[in-house]
């Protein structure tokens, strides 16, 4: 079989060629400012809460409240976004989003019981947008067929590395050194700016899939076993990032620095965006199956040990090892989604992926939470080893599911037509870099 574009490590492009494709960074900033605020959500609640109610268990409920309504109706948008189109379930969700974060914010800061911040928490988590996979769809419609479409690929996910560890950093440095709302409010901020600029960019964005001829549903890319197996890795990453926000915020509490708590974070947001960095730009020699099982495994080794610490110079240490462990895991997952999901499934895809994180991070914000109160911030950090060591064991059990399938199946055709007849395209090989690539297909 042969590839639709060539897989010659030396001439693999970089991320200079890539931002120079016409039209890129017209999305690729909004989407950046509107995407860095998902990072700074669960953070922000959190500590908002916990400096209201005086209890991280009271914070760690409302902050898993809005991660689970984020995770439930992330595919929905997903699928109304392959629909109706990017801009049409934009402005209304960030909309939304504003308005809904502000009650939240009024309400924890005039003391409201946590069963009213917990219901507040629901129309804020349902309504945060999806701009990380309508940004991956913008470079799957504007690189079809192209070699920097494997760059964008890394680019995306180092972006999303980015907003994962930057956020939340960010958010702390403003609830801790402004004012304990001062994150929430910056993330609604930057929430509706962002996301307003990015859907005014209708030049790049991707066309529509309306309903197929004849009533035909569209089929879930949760219809794939790979994405199956991918979620439960994605919701371990999601356990690593809740329970360290939790753990390290006790922690620092516990030897009397509070402010302790933006540098453990922000060396852990080192390790996570250099191993990122590196990883989308080495041309990889071994299949990407086999590089998130070792990724996977190192980060499950790292994150074990977390509880053991009890100097913040070991604390740092370990977070470092963790952030530089993670970043290969979840780059490789959301890169496997490639050559496992046809392209016309792919935003509801990274939406289901997204979706597992935030609630992989309200559970272990939940547990870490019960357990710091009640036991001290090493317990809190068993929550990323419980996490890590289940979601590793399905990983290891499951692994033939991430094999990459020979033929592109293409979902949503209409019985009888002619697409539906003809024989399946052949499907590239997969690359060493582990990016599989398609004869060019419609794109999401």
């Amino acid at each position: 079989m042969t590839s639709a574009v060539t897989t010659d490590k030396s001439a693999r492009p970089g991320y200079g060629q890539l931002l120079r494709t016409p039209g890129a960074i017209g999305f690729v900033l909004p989407g950046f400012a509107a995407r860095l605020p998902f990072g700074m959500l669960t953070i922000s609640i959190l500590l908002l809460v916990q400096h209201t109610s005086g209890s991280y268990a009271s914070a760690g409920i409302v902050a898993a409240v809005t991660g689970v309504s984020m995770a439930l109706s992330a595919p929905v948008m997903g699928k109304l976004t392959d629909r109706r189109g990017q801009s049409a379930v934009l402005v209304p969700a960030v909309l939304m989003h504003s308005a809904a974060v502000s009650t939240l914010v009024a309400l924890a800061l005039l003391g409201a019981p946590v069963w009213a911040l917990a219901l507040a928490a629901v129309p804020a988590g349902a309504s945060v947008p999806q701009v990380g996979p309508m940004v991956r769809a913008r470079w799957a419609a504007k690189l079809e067929g192209s070699p920097l479409l494997p760059t964008a690929a890394a680019f995306e996910s180092v972006t999303d590395e980015f907003t994962f560890v930057v956020g939340p950093v960010l958010a702390t440095a403003l609830c801790t050194g402004v004012h304990p709302a001062a994150g929430l409010i910056t993330e609604a901020v930057l929430t509706l700016a962002g996301g307003l600029v990015f859907a005014a960019q209708r030049a790049t964005q991707p066309k529509a899939h309306a309903t197929p001829a004849g009533g035909e549903k569209h089929a879930s890319a949760l219809s794939f076993p790979g994405l199956r197996v991918l979620i439960v890795a994605f919701l371990g990453i999601g356990a690593v990032f809740g329970g360290m926000q939790v753990s390290l915020a006790a922690f620092s509490n516990e030897i009397g620095n509070p402010g302790a708590n933006g540098l453990l974070y922000g060396v852990f947001a080192a390790g996570n965006m250099t191993a990122g960095i590196a990883c989308g730009a080495i041309a990889w020699k071994i299949g990407p199956r086999r590089r998130l099982l070792l990724g996977y495994a190192g980060l499950t080794v790292a994150a074990s040990v977390l509880w053991t610490a009890h100097s913040m110079i070991l604390l740092g240490a370990l977070g470092l090892a963790v952030g530089l462990c993670i970043a290969p895991a979840l780059i490789t997952g959301y890169t496997m989604i490639e050559s496992l999901i046809p392209a016309n499934a792919r935003t509801e895809a990274f939406t289901w992926l997204t979706g597992a994180v935030a609630f992989g991070q309200a559970t272990a914000v939940t547990l870490a939470g019960r357990l710091t109160d009640a036991h001290g911030s090493s317990y809190g950090f068993l929550v990323p080893m419980a996490g890590t060591v289940l979601a590793l064991a399905t990983l290891l059990a499951l692994r033939s599911s991430l094999a990459p399938k020979a033929p592109s199946r293409i979902i949503n055709s209409s019985a009888g037509s002619p697409a539906a007849a003809a024989p399946a395209a052949p499907a590239a090989r997969v690359s060493e870099r582990g990016v599989g690539h398609r004869v060019p297909v419609t794109v999401d």
